[in-house]
């Protein structure tokens, strides 16, 4: 299915009489509705769709809040059911006590972790060699 996108002016329906300057466009709802609808199409931006009806995006935002489906914006940010099933996968590979790294900071500091170290304390440890 090809999406087709023409330029539709909005000359004709909204007043444009240049010998009185409004300083708001006054806009039909109908339009704003029509506007509205067009972002929700599937594949549609709304930044195409202002710049096809000759309105500034940010006002587009303003009518989908006002206009879109049960008054919300459908881009909202949202939370989603989670439902884990079977057992989790261990996290790391095991170490050993005997592994070791060597991290080396700026400031010529330098940490020796044993693979038995506890994370908590080796993250307070770095926490305040960081801070100096």
């Amino acid at each position: 299915m090809a999406l087709m996108v023409a330029n539709v002016s909005t000359n004709p329906v909204m007043d444009t009489n240049l010998r009185e300057r409004r300083r708001y466009r006054s806009w039909p709802e109908a339009l704003k509705r029509e506007i509205v609808a067009a972002t929700f199409e599937p594949g549609a931006s709304v930044a195409a769709v202002a710049l096809r009806y000759e309105v500034n995006a940010n006002q587009v935002f303003t009518w989908r809040r006002r206009f879109g489906p049960s008054g919300i914006d459908v881009i909202a940010p949202g939370l989603m059911p989670v439902v884990l099933t079977g057992e989790a996968a261990p996290l790391a590979a095991s170490i050993s006590p005997d592994d070791r790294i060597e991290i080396e900071l700026a400031g010529g500091y330098r940490v020796r972790v044993g693979g038995d170290a506890a994370a908590a304390m080796l993250r307070r440890v770095l926490d305040v060699l960081e801070r100096r």
